[in-house]
C-alpha cells in the first residue's frame, strides 16, 4: 500500500511542471563576469533584524591595492533616489577583502536595495528586507542545504531567484564542501583547489568558487539568507574535536576548524553573535508575534564523537548504555540552556528551529535485520538520544507548543511528526512537534542503498512524505492558524535546462503537533516590491584587456607554499614565472593549457630569500604580474 502510495506522490510531483529556461549561457565552470569588475562575487544580505541587516560582498582589483576603501548605500528604491544609509568602510588581505556591513537606521518589515561601488565601478544591486515587528499574518522561508559544486547545477537557486514570493532564505548547512576534485563531477565542476581543503587560503578559494557560481549570486542578490554550518564546510561528519574526513596528515583538528570558521564567517552574510567565543554561531530571530527561529549548532559547537559503526554494516546497535549515556552531547549545556530560555521566554505563536541533521528516529526494530533495534545513521539524533529525549522533555514539561523543526543534511525531502513512546499512527497522538527535511540543492543521495521510501513508510509510521531522489528546496508558510511546507523540486541538476515540480503540501495547525496534507501549496498572503534587476551574463572578452585575472595570491607575506586562484578567460596554454627584484628568474613553471574559467596553481618557495618577489602568469594572449612577500 505505501510503494502505491507513493507511486501516486511521485506522478502528482511531476504532472504540473513549470519549463524553466536559462535566459542565458551559464558556463559549466565558476568563472569571472567582465561586467561586474571589481565586485565578481556579487552581492549578498543576512541576519536581517528589525532596524539593521547585514550587507555582503568582495572586492577584486587588478592591481591589488591594500587595504582598499569600498562605499555602500541602502535606498528604498532601485534607482537610490531615497538613500536611507550610507558609509565607507575598509577591508584587506587578512579580510581575504570580503566587506561586511551592519547597516542600521533600517524601518522594521521593510524590503531595501543595495549595493557596493570602488571608484567609479559599482555591484550589482541586491535586496533584502528587515525584520516585523507586532501583529504579523504571514511569513515565507525559503529552506534549502547541501549544494555540492561537483554534484551538479544549482537550478534550484536559479528558480528561487527568479520568482517574488519569500521573506528569507534558510540555509541550513553544507554550503561548501571539502572534497578535492572529482573526475566524474558534473559539467566539468571540479573543485578549486583540487585537493581537500585544510588551510586557511584553501577554504578561501573554496568559498571564492561557490561564490562566483552565477545562480548562487541571483539567489543570494533577491533574498536576505540566514546561514549556519553543517559538516562540509570544515570536514565530513565533524564533531567539536575532530572529524572522520580528518587525518594525522591534516594537522591539528582545531587549526582545521579555525581556518574553515574564519573563511565561513569572512565570506557569508552572518553576523558573528559572539567575537570571545569562536565558535558560536546559534542565534534567534523574532518576527513579530508570529514565529520565533531559533538557528542551532548540532556540529562543531559541542557535539560528541559520533559512535562507530560496526562492521561491514551500514548499521549500528542502539543499545541501553548509548541510550541512557548522558555524557553525549549534540549540543552541550551552554547551547541547550540558550536554546531552552529562548523556547521559555517566547511570545510568539511558532516555534521554529533551524539546525542540521535528521531529529525523527531513523531505527530499524528489533528482529528485521538482526535481535536487536538498529539505528541507519548515527551521525543524526539517532546517535544522541539522551540529548533528544531531554530537548523533548523540556517542550512537553514547559508547555510549549507550535513546534516545528528545520532540518537538511541527509540530501532527501522528508515530512515528519517527530514522536514519542506510544506514538498512535491513526490518531496522530503523543508527538511533540513535526520536522520539515530539505532536498539537496544538487548534493547526491548518500541513504544506505538497503534504505528505500517503501521500507522507510512501513517502518516509521510517523514519516508522512519522503523522496529520495529529487534536488530542490521547500518553501515554509506560516500563518497564525497553521505552518505548511510546500516541496518544490527541479527535474534534474546535470544539465542547465530543467523543469519544476511540486508534490502534496503539508501543513500543521496550530495547537496540533502532527502533520495533515494538504490540497494544495500554500499562497503568499503579502507583496512583494520589484526583484532587484538581474544580472546578465551574455558577456564579451572582445574588449578586455588580460584574458587571465588574478582573484587570490595567498599568503602574502608567505612563508613556503604560495597558492594563486585566477581565472582565464578563454582556454589558453599558462606559464608561470616568479621574478626577483633585481630582475632574475628564480622560477619557471608550464601549467599546460588551462580550463576557461576558474582554475588555480602553486609554487614552493621556501627556499627563497626574503624580499619582494614578482609573480606572472604568462599566456599566448595575456599576461598579469601580482607583488608578493617572502619572509623567513
Amino acid at each position: 500500500m505505501k510503494q502505491i502510495y507513493f507511486l501516486f506522490l511521485f506522478v502528482f510531483a511531476f504532472t504540473n511542471l513549470e519549463a524553466q529556461q536559462s535566459p542565458y549561457l551559464r558556463s559549466s565552470r565558476s568563472q569571472l563576469n567582465p561586467a561586474q569588475y571589481p565586485f565578481y562575487h556579487g552581492v549578498a544580505s543576512g541576519d536581517p533584524l528589525a532596524d539593521r541587516v547585514i550587507l555582503w560582498t568582495r572586492i577584486t582589483l587588478d592591481p591589488v591595492v591594500d587595504p582598499v576603501s569600498v562605499n555602500w548605500e541602502i535606498s528604498t528604491d532601485t534607482a537610490f533616489n531615497n538613500v536611507i544609509n550610507s558609509g565607507s568602510t575598509s577591508t584587506d588581505i587578512t579580510k581575504d577583502y570580503t566587506v561586511k556591513i551592519d547597516a542600521t537606521g533600517l524601518q522594521a518589515g521593510t524590503w531595501y536595495y543595495y549595493r557596493f561601488a570602488y571608484d567609479t565601478f559599482k555591484s550589482i544591486i541586491g535586496r533584502t528586507k528587515t525584520l516585523p515587528v507586532g501583529a504579523v499574518h504571514n511569513l515565507r522561508f525559503a529552506v534549502a542545504s547541501c549544494q555540492d559544486y561537483q554534484d551538479g547545477f544549482y537550478n534550484a537557486h536559479r528558480h528561487l531567484s527568479e520568482r517574488n514570493d519569500i521573506d528569507a532564505v534558510l540555509f541550513l548547512g553544507d554550503y561548501t564542501y571539502e572534497s578535492g576534485a572529482n573526475t566524474s563531477a558534473v559539467g566539468g565542476r571540479l573543485h578549486e583547489p583540487d585537493h581537500k581543503t585544510v588551510l586557511e587560503v584553501e577554504y578561501r578559494m573554496r568559498q571564492s568558487q561557490y561564490h562566483l557560481d552565477p545562480d548562487l549570486q541571483a539567489a543570494h542578490q533577491q533574498y536576505p539568507w540566514i546561514c549556519v554550518w553543517d559538516d562540509h564546510e570544515s570536514a565530513n561528519n565533524s564533531y567539536t574535536d575532530g572529524a572522520k574526513n580528518h587525518t594525522v596528515n591534516d594537522g591539528p583538528w582545531y587549526d582545521r576548524k579555525v581556518n574553515s570558521v574564519k573563511a565561513y564567517f569572512e565570506w557569508m552574510p552572518i553576523r558573528q553573535p559572539d567575537l570571545a567565543d569562536t565558535f558560536k554561531i546559534f542565534r534567534r530571530f523574532t518576527w513579530g508575534d508570529l514565529a520565533d527561529l531559533n538557528m542551532i549548532d548540532t556540529r562543531l559547537y559541542d557535539r560528541s564523537k559520533q559512535v562507530a559503526p560496526t562492521p561491514p554494516q551500514t548499521f549500528v546497535s542502539t543499545t541501553d548504555s548509548l541510550i541512557l549515556d548522558s555524557t553525549r552531547n549534540m549540543m552541550g549545556p551552554v547551547q541547550f540552556d540558550w536554546l531552552a530560555h529562548n523556547l521559555d521566554s517566547s511570545t510568539a505563536k511558532w516555534q521554529i528551529i533551524g539546525q542540521q541533521v535528521i531529529m525523527a528516529p531513523l531505527v530499524v526494530p528489533a528482529g528485521v535485520l538482526g535481535p536487536e533495534a538498529m539505528m541507519i545513521n548515527p551521525d543524526q539524533w539517532d546517535g544522541y538520544p539522551f540529548d533528544r529525549q531531554r530537548l523533548y522533555d523540556h517542550i512537553l514539561s514547559h508547555n510549549i507548543n507550535n513546534v516545528v523543526v528545520l532540518t537538511g543534511d541527509i540530501h532527501t525531502a522528508w515530512a515528519n511528526d517527530l514522536p514519542l513512546a506510544g506514538y498512535d499512527s491513526q490518531n496522530r497522538n503523543n508527538s511533540v512537534g513535526v520536522e520539515f527535511v530539505t532536498p539537496s540543492i544538487s548534493s547526491g543521495n548518500e541513504l544506505p542503498q538497503l534504505v528505500t521510501e517503501s521500507i522507510i513508510y512501513s517502518l516509521a509510521q510517523y514519516v508522512r512524505f519522503v523522496d529520495l531522489t529529487l534536488h530542490g528546496y521547500y518553501v515554509l508558510d506560516i500563518t497564525p492558524a497553521r505552518t505548511q511546507g510546500d516541496f518544490v523540486f527541479v527535474s534534474n541538476v546535470t544539465t542547465q535546462n530543467y523543469t519544476v515540480g511540486t508534490t502534496p503540501s503539508w501543513y500543521v495547525n496550530d495547537g496540533e503537533k502532527f502533520l495533515r496534507q494538504a490540497n494544495s501549496p500554500s499562497s503568499p498572503l503579502n507583496t512583494y516590491p520589484a526583484l532587484a534587476p538581474q544580472v546578465s551574463l551574455s558577456t564579451s572578452i572582445k574588449n578586455i584587456a588580460n584574458n587571465i585575472t588574478t582573484i587570490m595570491v595567498h599568503p602574502n607575506p608567505f612563508f613556503n607554499e604560495l597558492m594563486i586562484q585566477f581565472n582565464a578567460c578563454q582556454s589558453e596554454e599558462v606559464n608561470l614565472e616568479v621574478w626577483n627584484t633585481n630582475a632574475e628568474l628564480m622560477l619557471k613553471k608550464n601549467l599546460g593549457v588551462v580550463e576557461e574559467g576558474l582554475n588555480h596553481t602553486q609554487f614552493d618557495g621556501s627556499k627563497f630569500s626574503s624580499g619582494y618577489y614578482f609573480i606572472k602568469l604568462i599566456g599566448k594572449k595575456s599576461s598579469i604580474s601580482e607583488s608578493v612577500v617572502k619572509i623567513n
